[in-house]
């Protein structure tokens, strides 16, 4: 369990819940053809990159800077390579991406909570008693993914914690579709076969299992036993394509351009599995929770932020990926334009900036506004609902479809919100 410097806390999942969840968890591992080349990936289909900026970046010190004014802090505007839109010298590398991005400036999400902001971030709808809606992640996996897929569609790369299935967040949609959180880039673990058990020895073993559990189903099978069966098979998809986990496969250049460090490791694995064929990756990158020594910390995080996000951008647009992947930066909230006694920023969610890349976006838009100091939107104000019909929009989905869990018609956005037009393609 991690802790903000708000006190509140995110609880990260254990092994040993990864180890019981794998009979629902690893159902959603189906078979796949293997190709991995960038341009049958590219027509094959979509996918999801997002990079998750943990605790609430401040849009001050990244995409809406405000030099020179009472909120605006030490650092400067930078200008980018789209004439006329600048952002925070914190990120000159990601300066030079600009024509690649578009920016939205005008979030207000109304939420000064770190898992109700992210919740609201993640599922595009505010906390409702009753209900649970499906994350962004089994949402891309559940309407972009195909049977063919070997990997799991829905992955996570989290700096702390413990690699895991996380059943949860595909709410109503079913384990399938939900997360395998990989922490600190780590494949979840006991999944190849120990030395010791010899090949001959597993395969009769597997004989044995595969027998049993016929036996059992012809009296009482269920969803849950079909799960639990069908999760050994696709486990051992999954060992069989282990080399994709395996980061050190990338050449030492490779490493160098994205940083020796955890973030910069984590975007490269990201970017490997987004090559084989995983349809939404989520990347969180942690420590933005700034409410004592803003500067400092954003000086540090920003510094490991920006040189490997430009790499992955690049690169995703060399292989021939970036038309086809969705990138989205985004945190639970920004963070308060007014400075406080501990050189910090609190909690805000009332005016802050969210930005995209890649598919289906419209390559340096900047849309919305707020005022000279950024304590308020003054132009294109949006909500979370709109940012999620926007994604699934650029993707190319009908966010006014529904869902039919139990019979029952769940929109997939909500309805009452619509996608960001100006951002779209």
């Amino acid at each position: 369990m991690r802790s903000y410097s708000c006190g509140s806390a995110e609880h990260a999942v254990s092994r040993r819940a990864f180890l019981g969840g794998t009979a629902a968890g690893l159902f959603g591992f189906s078979a796949m053809t293997g190709r991995t080349a960038a341009a049958d990936l590219s027509k094959a289909g979509k996918r999801v990159l997002v990079i998750f900026l943990s605790g609430g970046v401040s849009q001050l010190e990244t995409w809406d800077p405000k030099p020179g004014t009472d909120t605006g802090g030490p650092f400067q505007a930078i200008p980018t390579t789209v004439p006329g839109t600048h952002i925070c010298e914190l990120l000159p590398e990601t300066a030079k991406q600009a024509h690649r991005l578009a920016i939205v400036r005008g979030v207000n999400t109304a939420e000064d909570e770190h898992g109700r902001g992210a919740t609201i971030m993640l599922t595009g709808r505010r906390v409702e008693p009753g209900i649970e809606y499906p994350q962004f992640g089994a949402v891309a996996a559940r309407l972009l993914g195909s049977d063919a897929d070997e990997l799991p569609g829905h992955m996570q790369i989290s700096p702390t914690g413990g690699s895991g299935f996380n059943k949860q967040d595909a709410a109503f949609l079913g384990p399938r579709f939900a997360s395998v959180t990989l922490a600190d880039g780590k494949p979840p673990p006991d999944l190849p076969r120990p030395a010791a058990l010899l090949s001959e020895a597993d395969q009769q073993r597997e004989a044995l299992r595969k027998k049993l559990n016929e036996r059992f189903a012809r009296s009482r099978r269920t969803a849950q036993t079909d799960a639990y069966t069908e999760s050994y098979d696709q486990a051992a998809k999954v060992v069989a394509r282990a080399a994709v986990f395996d980061g050190s496969r990338e050449s030492p250049k490779a490493a160098d351009r994205y940083g020796r460090h955890d973030f910069g490791r984590h975007l490269l694995l990201a970017r490997r599995l987004l090559e084989n064929g995983v349809t939404f990756v989520k990347v969180t990158h942690t420590n933005y929770d700034t409410h004592h020594e803003n500067f400092d910390f954003h000086i540090e995080q920003l510094g490991e932020f920006d040189r490997p996000f430009a790499a992955l951008l690049d690169d995703l647009a060399e292989r021939g990926l970036l038309d086809s992947t969705l990138v989205v930066v985004m945190s639970e909230f920004g963070r308060t334009p007014r400075i406080n006694e501990r050189y910090g920023r609190d909690h805000w969610s009332k005016a802050w900036s969210v930005a995209l890349a890649g598919c289906g976006v419209k390559a340096g838009a900047v849309v919305g506004k707020t005022n000279a100091n950024g304590t308020a939107v003054t132009d294109r104000e949006v909500h979370g609902g709109h940012l999620f019909h926007t994604y699934l929009k650029a993707l190319g989905l009908d966010p006014k479809k529904n869902f039919y869990p139990n019979d029952r018609p769940i929109p997939v956005a909500d309805p009452k919100a619509s996608a960001i037009t100006e951002v779209l393609a």
